[in-house]
């Protein structure tokens, strides 16, 4: 009877793991393999299974992948949808793509072709792959709790209109998108009603819009980043509860770049950030309650720009050094708090020697003013003239706003 019982849970057993592929077999593609094509492989794989993809070239596309399943690259083998196609789609959780590249995912503007296309999914990870010249890199639509980390992704569109987004975020929450390095696409990063993400250690470089665009997604963190030579900067829109952290804007520059714009944002922080060479550091249109502290704004155009509608922010310890403008303006009345920020065009004493100086410093000067309402005459930025203007403001303030103002500057450059 004991003897019979140990059959029956070992049959038991043995049906599980066939049943539901506990082990997970290997299927290796290539041309001195069972499987000669990553679809045939794809096709045959059950859940666990682990696809290796040996080095060489496959022209395949419209790949789909819905079971459970790793599926790995050996010695870099290249995926070509040919500039026509999407090349795989993945309609299952759990599943892991690494070490392969792919490249020349078709332009569509109907299905949104992408080099990956991940939907409706969880747990999915996207590691250490190369993208070279698809519409989009990576599309996640309704996915969570998925990882994109360790990506090569680069495109060299020389249109807004003919190119897709890098990594591609549509109705997502609970993403890690890390250490990924981003460039030549439309918008390097893209969010659409994303929740709870992480966003860090990104580069995104030399994209035609944005580096990074995001709207409507609240809650999600931003650290570690570097947004260098992009079209128009970062652009962050109608979100509530962001974090942006330790992160460097470099060198957005042209006429309508901005190290980050940021419009209808609530309740946020903007922390030890470095804004270098760009137009405008940040803008901030319709904004209210974020905290911007601790930044270094370093001979930007603009340092600031600060719309009237945006009310309630706390600028602190921040550094403004040798920027055009370090603050413009729309208004001539203040419902934001500066404080403590040093400024290197200040020029007042201190004379207790406790760090702070004894006059209070405004930051709008009257030029500004005169740009922000007609913008051809940014023309005499350097001239005689404009400086007789500032000079005069500074010694009699009628006309720039009299509430903008630091009554404790820092005397010397914050660490």
């Amino acid at each position: 009877m004991i003897n019979l019982s140990k059959h029956i849970i070992f049959f038991c057993v043995a049906v599980l793991f066939t049943q539901f592929n506990l082990t997970g077999g290997e299927l290796q593609v290539g041309k001195s393999f069972q499987y000669k094509s990553v679809a045939s492989a794809i096709s045959a794989s059950v859940n666990g299974d682990t696809i290796i993809i040996n080095g060489g070239f496959y022209k395949e596309a419209n790949l789909v992948i819905r079971e459970k399943i790793i599926l790995i690259g050996k010695n870099n083998p290249i995926i070509d949808g040919e500039s026509r196609y999407n090349i795989l789609s993945i309609f299952s959780d759990s599943v892991t793509v690494e070490g392969i590249t792919f490249q020349n995912a078709g332009i569509s503007f109907i299905e949104d072709n992408a080099a990956i296309k991940l939907d409706s999914v969880k747990h999915c990870i996207i590691r250490n792959n190369t993208f070279i010249n698809n519409f989009f890199g990576v599309y996640l639509a309704e996915a969570s709790y998925c990882t994109i980390t360790g990506n090569s992704i680069s495109a060299q569109s020389k249109k807004e209109t003919q190119s897709g987004n890098g990594i591609h975020l549509w109705y997502c929450k609970n993403i890690l998108i890390e250490n990924n390095s981003i460039e030549g696409h439309r918008d390097g990063i893209y969010f659409e009603f994303v929740e709870s993400s992480i966003i860090k250690h990104n580069f995104s470089f030399e994209n035609l819009r944005y580096g990074l665009h995001f709207m409507f997604s609240d809650s999600c963190t931003y650290s570690e980043n570097r947004f260098e030579d992009n079209g128009a900067g970062v652009a962050v829109m109608f979100t509530h509860r962001i974090t942006m952290v330790n992160n460097e804007f470099i060198h957005n520059w042209g006429s309508a770049s901005f190290g980050i714009l940021l419009k209808e944002i609530t309740d946020s922080k903007i922390e030890n950030n470095y804004f270098y060479k760009n137009t405008s550091g940040i803008y901030l249109e319709g904004c209210n309650r974020i905290i911007i502290a601790n930044n270094d704004f370093i001979e930007n155009g603009w340092a600031l720009r600060l719309m009237a509608n945006s009310m309630d922010n706390i600028f602190r310890e921040n550094n403004f050094i040798g920027n055009s403008f370090d603050i413009a303006t729309n208004n001539t009345k203040n419902y934001n708090l500066f404080e403590y920020n040093y400024w290197s065009e200040y020029s007042g004493y201190d004379i207790n020697k406790d760090g702070i100086g004894d006059i209070p410093y405004r930051p709008v000067k009257l030029f500004s003013l005169i740009v922000e309402r007609n913008k051809p005459t940014l023309l005499l930025l350097r001239s005689f003239f404009a400086e007789i203007l500032n000079y005069a403001e500074r010694v009699f303030p009628a006309l720039t706003p009299k509430k903008l103002v630091d009554n404790s500057p820092a005397m010397q450059r914050l660490q």
